[in-house]
């Protein structure tokens, strides 16, 4: 069997531009190849046996015209088994009625006390050709009942059911019929890892989908829950409203029930200590740029996130990566950071290092906050909060990449983010 790949555009990919390969396994395409290799050959083997021995039959002319029919119709019909497409059961017939008109000319063009001897006959094992055909077209069942047709034709040329003639017709069904199982087989196999790949491509876009939710709307309905209690009044009845709505959408993202709509991903909630325009206009530059497959200096997206709280240590020279790969890994830093103040505090201090090695670029968030308890990330899964879950290690996991994430309690938390060099831009590539 072989296997092809077929690169596409997904539809609603997260990043523009963005391409993805899907393997396509072609289980057909090889048989037929191969089939029409086989016809081929035994044409030439049935016509070089005639050369050695045509003397010998009764009417040897009668050979040279079949062999001749033989030949034409093998050279001028090969295109029809190159592929399934092409290869037509009324083509089939046509082929087995060449095989069996061979057969059945035998006994007449050629000498009684050959034919009584068990000599092959005109076309030979080109026969097996066009019982292969029904095998590779029809499966198992196809191939059965044409080497039956092949068997009572050899019957009939011999005039008796010989040993000979056993031994060959059991050989042509036994071999053609499991060709045609295994042909049966490969195509399941093929049906079922195609629709693998499916789910597994409807379960990576859902991720990319809850992801782009989680950064968008849920933070959105999480600050305005939080300013309508601060607020009161209106507000308050408004905020509640607000984490009723966080509260189903999030069930439906761990449910995996979000429709196949995308939102476009926006930046965490600006604070004086956070990420504001500057990292709002870097994550555009590189999402524009990614739609042109250039390449993006990391530093440039993380610098903007630095400020009073927030520490960035950077290598002197540039970082580049895969335009969309760096806005990617950028996000998944801000994910980081904005959990540090959701959970660490507003007066939490944070640090970010970014390190070029020679294998891979690692982004590095740290705190000095409380930490995270045993277990909490679990039951944040559970609860449908999947920020560490889809926003950090969904999107390094796309990237090829790992997210690990280093806990002590009373010690702060660390989060270690590595995205592998092959993600580097088109100009490394190259």
């Amino acid at each position: 069997m072989a296997l092809r790949t077929q690169v596409r555009e997904l539809p609603g990919a997260r990043t523009p531009g963005r391409r993805e390969k899907v393997v396509r396994m072609s289980v057909e395409q090889p048989l037929w190849q191969a089939l029409t290799a086989f016809r081929l050959l035994t044409m030439a083997y049935a016509v070089a046996r005639y050369i050695w021995a045509h003397e010998e039959y009764a009417h040897p002319l009668g050979g040279w015209i079949y062999l001749a029919v033989l030949t034409v119709w093998t050279l001028g019909t090969s295109h029809l088994v190159s592929s399934a497409a092409r290869c037509s059961y009324r083509f089939l017939a046509a082929d087995m009625t060449v095989a069996l008109t061979g057969i059945l000319l035998t006994p007449v063009l050629d000498d009684p006390a050959r034919v009584a001897a068990g000599e092959a006959t005109l076309p030979s094992i080109w026969t097996a050709g066009a019982v292969l055909g029904y095998a590779i077209k029809g499966g198992w069942r196809w191939a059965a009942a044409a080497s039956c047709v092949v068997g009572i034709s050899n019957i009939i040329e011999r005039g008796e059911l010989s040993k000979g003639n056993v031994h060959s017709i059991v050989l042509l069904s036994v071999a053609c019929t499991a060709v045609g199982y295994v042909v049966e087989v490969a195509r399941a196999s093929e049906r079922t890892l195609a629709r693998a790949l499916q789910i597994e491509a409807a379960t990576r876009e859902r991720e990319r989908l809850a992801r782009d939710i989680h950064d968008s709307v849920l933070q959105v309905l999480a600050m305005v829950q939080r300013r309508g209690t601060e607020i009161g009044g209106e507000a308050a009845r408004l905020g509640r409203m607000a984490g009723e709505q966080e509260i189903a959408l999030r069930t439906l993202i761990s449910n995996g029930l979000v429709p196949g709509a995308r939102t476009a991903p926006v930046l965490p909630e600006t604070t004086d200590d956070g990420p504001g325009t500057a990292a709002e206009a870097e994550h555009t530059r590189a999402a524009d740029a990614g739609t042109t497959g250039g390449s993006c200096d990391l530093r440039a997206l993380l610098a903007p996130y630095a400020g009073a709280r927030v520490s960035f240590a950077e290598p002197g020279t540039p970082v580049l990566l895969e335009a969309g790969a760096a806005a990617e890994l950028a996000a998944a830093a801000g994910a980081a950071l904005d959990n540090v103040r959701k959970h660490a505090g507003e007066d939490a201090q944070a640090w970010i290092l970014l390190e070029d090695e020679p294998d891979a670029v690692i982004v590095t968030v740290r705190d000095d906050g409380p930490g995270i308890p045993e277990g909490r990330l679990a039951d944040a899964e559970r609860e449908g909060r999947l920020g560490v879950a889809l926003s950090i290690r969904g999107r390094l996991r796309d990237l090829g990449g790992s997210a690990e994430l280093l806990s002590v309690p009373g010690q702060g938390t660390e989060v270690e983010l590595r995205v592998p060099k092959g993600n580097r831009g088109s100009e490394a590539k190259r």
